[in-house]
């Protein structure tokens, strides 16, 4: 909206996203812009992010406000398990089907855990689990899941590289940005000779509320931490340049254009690992890429337009991955947790998902 008061072009006509309650007609490309601006840097002032794409600031707000309000799109402040020394695990449950959902959302309401979803014919989940460290995830794989007769197995595969995912999204290969938008939205790297962070109860409670809220007012992260307004902007420059925040964007796939999402498990030769999991991190395809632990050891997941797209590229670029041996795919048929801690709510648009 322009300052008299009339719709700018990049916000009037058909694509503009614009829906009733609860509808959809898909994002446009300002929302893309919207959202690859707010995966680089999700505190970002809705007045430099328009300044950037050349719009307002009332059109930058009115976007975010009503995505965020119809479930659409939600920006997570979220710690870095690597630079708090934390293991992370991919859990691969199997349930008989009538207990499947039950136990993916016993495990989504755990604060140690995120990206569940069943997978296959309904009767496996998988998840990513964290642990403070390789002493406590003995503790984490035989104690806290779930135990019910339902469960018929469980095998958990370490995390030991990530080739892309954290502060990386798949919108970061989407070209909704140029180079030169990317350079003045993009914070920052973090400070590799930082002096590594040690959390308080009080960082606790800031990361509680930015894994609702990563956009949360100062006023209210104040609130939940104790500390004044100024306190929490400092703490949370210090949290960055240490590598232990980082900010990811939960939002609707399916208005992008996603419509399937598969999860490859490859058995790589150990001499072409790295140059596989590159590789495969390149991929526009792939929105979370590592290696692991196990007879499979790389690990993707993948997103496509339909099972034509998924065929597609599996014969093709996965075809040209050097140094593969096997390859076991699995695609989800629900999504029950995003890369958040928290447990989501359901959204008002019923069969959103990310």
């Amino acid at each position: 909206m322009k300052s008299d008061g009339k719709p700018e072009a990049a916000d009037r006509g058909r694509g503009t996203g614009e829906t009733g309650p609860g509808g959809s007609t898909g994002f446009d490309g300002l929302d893309h812009g919207l959202i690859h601006a707010l995966q680089l840097d999700g505190r970002a002032p809705f007045s430099r992010i328009a300044a950037v794409l050349g719009i307002s600031d009332q059109t930058v707000a009115r976007r975010y406000t009503r995505h965020r309000t119809h479930g659409a799109l939600k920006v997570l402040g979220l710690p870095s398990a690597a630079a708090l020394g934390e293991v992370q695990w991919l859990v691969r449950v199997q349930c008989t089907p009538d207990a499947a959902v039950a136990v993916a959302e016993a495990l989504a309401r755990r604060p140690d855990t995120s990206w569940v979803s069943l997978m296959s014919g309904g009767t496996e989940i998988s998840a990513m689990c964290r642990a403070a460290s390789s002493d406590h995830s003995e503790a984490l794989l035989l104690q806290k899941l779930p135990r019910t007769p339902s469960v018929i197995g469980v095998t958990a595969h370490c995390q030991l590289h990530q080739f892309f995912g954290g502060p990386q999204g798949l919108i970061n290969k989407s070209g909704a940005l140029t180079d030169e938008q990317i350079a003045r939205l993009s914070p920052p790297p973090p400070d590799p000779a930082a002096t590594p962070a040690t959390l308080t109860d009080a960082d606790r409670r800031l990361f509680d509320a930015l894994a609702r809220d990563g956009r949360a007012p100062l006023a209210e992260l104040a609130a939940a931490t104790g500390w004044s307004p100024t306190t929490v902007r400092r703490r949370c420059a210090e949290l960055r340049t240490n590598g232990v925040l980082y900010y990811d964007v939960d939002y609707d796939l399916p208005q992008s254009g996603y419509g399937v999402m598969v999860a490859l498990w490859l058995s790589v030769e150990p001499a072409r690992l790295v140059a596989a999991g590159e590789a495969m991190a390149a991929h526009p395809e792939v929105g979370y890429a590592c290696a692991t632990t196990g007879p499979h050891n790389l690990f993707a997941s993948v997103l496509c337009r339909d099972v034509g797209a998924v065929y597609r590229y599996l014969t093709t670029r996965v075809a040209a991955l050097p140094g593969v041996r096997a390859m076991e795919s699995a695609p989800r048929i629900r999504h029950i947790k995003g890369p958040g801690p928290v447990f989501p709510s359901p959204r008002p648009a019923p069969g959103r998902h990310r």
